[in-house]
């Protein structure tokens, strides 16, 4: 465990004896200002305490400002009935405990299952908008304001796991949505009395005598200053995508490929806990945005360098990515037909043109460097089934099923897209990724040591903390782990040392539990929220997932 920061600073804590008079005082410190530390700073206030939030960025939003937008909630959301589709909490939990997996939390699935309905209602409530509309199509970001899209929910091996039911739930924007949601739980802490506190990086945490951390160090404009947080410090400070040291000694799959992150995905607030003797979990894991449209791969085939499917091509994107950059070293190409090619509208391409057109399969699969035989093969079995609307192989759906005729087309992931507000050239290795491990905690943010037993005063949620999942990922399933135990976290913290024994993994927080002092019930909110315009996306540098 490194004790370092950048090579050079110490993150070892910071003994609060050192500390002669602290900077700031406050309840509960927010460190990281993403859609977590928005949640988690709204919470806490609303349970009547002092919130400050450190963020070392000019302003709110991080990497969730520059996201899709899409939140994984289900279980009978009131855009699901809306949409005609029938869903419950168990449903909900049956796939993602297969989606996430393996090493997926099973007690963070379960409660943010239960609490989903509840959740939407009080992200509605903050004022973030949903359409009762479906976006029925794969894509990675539908350019329509739709509430509702499938991320996988009706794909193999989903099907036949849990009853099929969308869950991407999107706040009405076109295109992406990222920097609406953030607008609006920003808005919505600063109106709960949040303070903040921009331009500034915590350093090191402030440990008391009795292993309790009392505070946060940090640097403003090159100067030092200390704030001591009387009930609880909470980490959101993102995941740890752009430190390279990191990815080496963790995740090195996820080295040298485009970076999904607002440039602050450090790993800065992982090792600084971790310095206080602070367990992680699945520091492996990573999510792999694949350099393709998904409506071409569900319309053709998804081939490695060998000229061989290997996924159901109408499955969420990520999945696809995965596969290939942990099982086909990005060795990936999309084959399709003009037929194919032309159903998907121009603005729904990105960019994307074929890397190579061809008369036959055989001259085809000269083309992209496969064995004499190989993508020829490939094409006739998958064209013999699909006649029949038939998939033996990787069971994809009828729907995208029908033979390839010639002219065909390869397209190389590596070609990289271009989503519409983005401009140059975005050639590169074909993946964008993010890390999914960090610290472990409680189902409501206690950062736990390596004995599993909480670090006093010491919260985590979003990116920082390892949440629902274990290898796995679903769009969504950032954002709304992020704003969800974001929540659990802020309000953990306001009473954690106010509570005279309560601990702070029993706090209640949903609609399903009775309303303590500061809490208000979610379950009866209605759930159209306001409309509201919002700039354009700045570049994401990768994809929305």
């Amino acid at each position: 465990m490194s004790e370092t920061l950048g090579g050079s600073r110490s993150v070892a804590p910071r003994p609060a004896t050192e500390v002669g008079a602290y900077d700031i005082d406050t309840d509960v410190l927010i460190v990281g200002y993403g859609c977590a530390g928005a949640a988690a700073a709204f919470e806490a206030a609303e349970a009547g305490a002092r919130v400050l939030v450190l963020e070392r960025s000019g302003g709110p939003g991080g990497a969730s400002a520059m996201s899709g937008g899409e939140i994984y909630l289900g279980g009978g959301t009131p855009i699901q009935r809306a949409c005609g589709f029938t869903d419950t909490p168990e449903q909900m939990a049956a796939f993602l405990r297969a989606a996430l997996g393996p090493g997926a939390d099973e007690a963070k699935i379960e409660r943010y299952c239960a609490d989903s309905v509840a959740h939407f209602h009080w992200l509605v409530a903050r004022g973030v908008p949903f359409q009762p509309s479906l976006w029925d199509a794969p894509a990675w970001v539908p350019p329509t304001d739709d509430g509702l899209m499938w991320l996988g929910e009706n794909s193999w091996p989903f099907t036949e796991l849990a009853t099929p039911a969308p869950r991407g739930h999107r706040p009405a924007a076109n295109d992406f949505g990222g920097k609406l949601l953030m607008d609006v739980l920003a808005a919505a802490a600063g109106n709960a009395g949040v303070a903040a506190r921009f331009d500034s990086y915590a350093t090191n945490l402030i440990r008391g005598e009795d292993g309790t951390i009392t505070g946060v160090a940090a640097r403003r404009y090159g100067r030092e200053f200390t704030v001591r947080a009387r009930r609880g410090v909470v980490l959101t400070t993102g995941g740890f995508v752009d430190d390279d040291r990191m990815l080496a000694a963790h995740a090195p799959r996820l080295l040298a490929h485009t970076k999904v992150s607002a440039g602050t995905d450090d790993g800065g607030g992982i090792r600084m806990a971790q310095a206080a003797g602070a367990a992680v979990r699945h520091m492996s894991a990573g999510q792999v945005g694949i350099s393709l449209i998904p409506g071409f791969a569900a319309r053709g085939m998804v081939v490695n360098g060998r000229g061989a499917r290997f996924v159901n091509e109408d499955t969420y994107p990520g999945r696809i990515g995965q596969a290939a950059l942990f099982r086909q070293d990005m060795d990936v190409w999309v084959v399709l037909d003009e037929k194919a090619y032309e159903e998907v509208p121009e603005p729904q391409r990105w960019g994307v043109r074929p890397t190579h057109v061809a008369e036959t399969a055989e001259e085809l699969e000269q083309l992209i460097g496969a064995p004499p035989g190989a993508l020829a093969a490939t094409i006739a079995r998958y064209n013999e089934f699909a006649a029949r609307g038939m998939d033996p192989d990787f069971h994809k759906a009828p729907r995208w099923l029908r033979p390839l005729t010639p002219p065909l087309a390869a397209i190389d992931v590596r070609a990289g897209v271009r989503p519409p507000a983005e401009t140059g050239d975005r050639r590169g290795t074909g993946a964008s990724v993010f890390t999914l491990g960090g610290l472990h905690t409680t189902v409501d943010g206690a950062v736990l040591d390596l004995a599993g037993t909480p670090i006093p005063g010491l919260f985590a949620a979003g990116r920082a903390s390892s949440g629902l999942h274990g290898e796995g990922y679903i769009s969504g399933t950032s954002l709304g782990d992020g704003t969800y135990f974001g929540r659990l976290a802020g309000r953990a913290a306001a009473r954690a040392r106010s509570t005279r024994g309560i601990p702070a993994h029993s706090v209640p927080i949903t609609g399903t539990d009775p309303p303590d002092e500061g809490q208000t019930a979610l379950a009866s909110p209605p759930w159209r929220g306001p409309r509201r315009r919002f700039p354009a996306r700045r570049n994401t540098g990768g994809h929305p997932s």
